[in-house]
C-alpha cells in the first residue's frame, strides 16, 4: 500500500500521486497489520491542530477514502474514484468512516455508498459534498496547495479555534468508531463470504456471496 506523502505547507496537506491514494490488500497478514496502521493514522490525524487539505486526483478507495474523510477539506477532479467497496469484500468499513462519512454527506447518502460498495467519479462525489472543490486532474495539487495558503493567511489562532469548535468531539468519536469497525471486521474476516469476496476481487469477477 502506497502511503500518503504529507507536503508540510503552513497547514497540512495529503496528496494522492499517481492511480491510487491508499487502497486495501486483502490478505490474512496484511489485513492484520494495515488495520493497526491506519488506525494509528487515524488517531494522529484526527488529533492534529492544523487544518488538513486533501488532494485526490487517482483513486481514494477503502481505507484511502476513510484518509481522505479524515481531511478538513477535499480538492478533486473528474478523473478520481471515491469507494467504500467493504461491503463487496465481505468487510466492514474502517478508518472511522462510520462516523465521517455520514456528516460529510448526510447518513442516507453514507448508507447508499457503504451498502452498494459503488465507486463514485470526481465529479459526482463533488455535488454530494464527497470534495469542496473540483479542478481539472492537472491542478489538483497545485490548488490543494493554494487552499492551504489561503487558509494560512487567516489569523492562527482564530483558525485553531474555529478548526477546534466545529471538530469538537470528532476526534473521540472517530477512535470509538474504530473500536467497533475493528471488531466487526475481526468477525467478518473468519466468514466465507470474506474469503469469495477476495478470491473475486483478485479473479476479477464479480463476487457470489451465500451469507455464511
Amino acid at each position: 500500500m502506497p502511503a500518503a506523502p504529507l507536503c508540510c505547507v503552513p497547514k497540512v496537506n495529503i496528496s494522492a500521486q499517481g492511480r491510487l491514494l491508499c487502497r486495501e490488500s486483502w490478505g490474512q497478514e496484511q489485513l492484520d497489520a494495515q488495520a493497526g496502521n491506519l488506525y494509528r493514522e487515524a488517531a494522529r490525524v484526527f488529533r492534529a491542530q492544523k487544518p488538513v487539505i486533501a488532494a485526490v486526483q487517482g483513486a481514494a478507495i477503502g481505507g484511502g477514502l476513510g484518509l481522505a474523510c479524515s481531511a478538513d477539506h477535499r480538492v478533486t477532479c473528474r478523473e478520481a474514484r471515491f469507494s467504500a467497496n467493504f461491503s463487496r469484500l465481505a468487510f466492514h468499513q474502517g478508518f472511522g468512516l462510520s462516523e465521517t462519512l455520514p456528516r460529510l454527506i448526510g447518513p442516507t447518502q453514507a448508507s447508499l455508498l457503504l451498502l452498494t460498495g459503488r465507486r463514485v467519479p470526481g465529479d459526482d462525489a463533488h455535488a454530494m459534498g464527497l470534495a469542496d472543490e473540483l479542478v481539472p486532474q492537472a491542478d489538483v495539487r497545485e490548488r490543494a496547495m493554494a487552499l492551504a495558503q489561503e487558509i494560512a493567511a487567516s489569523a492562527p489562532l482564530a483558525v485553531r479555534a474555529i478548526r477546534a469548535t466545529l471538530r469538537d468531539g470528532l476526534a473521540d468519536a472517530v477512535i470509538a468508531a474504530t473500536e467497533h469497525e475493528l471488531n466487526q471486521q475481526s468477525q467478518l474476516r473468519l466468514t466465507e463470504d470474506f474469503q469469495e469476496g477476495v478470491k473475486a476481487m483478485a479473479e476479477r469477477r464479480a463476487p457470489h456471496f451465500e451469507g455464511r
